[in-house]
């Protein structure tokens, strides 16, 4: 259990220094929404935006079906053009300039849940043992 929340929390770690190269190192250009869906059903709700976003040497860079938190899809409801910042080549090459701000703090609260999860694990299993040793001192070796 440890390691997949390692491993997540470095996964979100490498996903913020991105977002935050794209951010910072990125142009801002603006995007046309070619798609944009959203599920309201009972068991699952879901949506997605599909951009195509022009590049600065010509040419064009199409993005299908960004999946975005649901609570976030109400702000990008009815638009039919949104300001991005683009940085090609990069694993997070898009940023949406309106949803980036709450972005960084998923990935911030993502991040904190992990390393969190991780103490309390840890910090669970040195409870026990010292719980085991205190009632048991012959059962627990150093």
């Amino acid at each position: 259990m440890p390691v997949v929340l390692i491993v997540l929390g470095i996964n979100q770690v490498m996903v913020a220094c991105s977002l935050k190269s794209t951010w910072e190192e990125g142009y801002e250009t603006v995007a046309v929404v070619t798609e944009f869906a959203q599920s309201n059903r009972a068991d699952v709700n879901f949506g997605y935006v599909s951009l195509k976003i022009p590049l600065e040497g010509g040419g064009e860079l199409v993005k299908e079906g960004l999946s975005l938190p649901y609570t976030l899809l109400a702000r990008l409801a009815g638009s039919d053009s949104l300001e991005v910042r683009v940085r090609p080549g990069a694993s997070q090459d898009v940023a949406i300039v309106y949803l980036m701000p709450t972005h960084w703090h998923i990935v911030l609260a993502q991040i904190g849940i992990c390393i969190l999860g991780t103490v309390f694990f840890f910090g669970g299993i040195l409870a026990v043992r010292r719980w085991a040793k205190w009632r048991s001192p012959q059962y627990v070796t150093e």
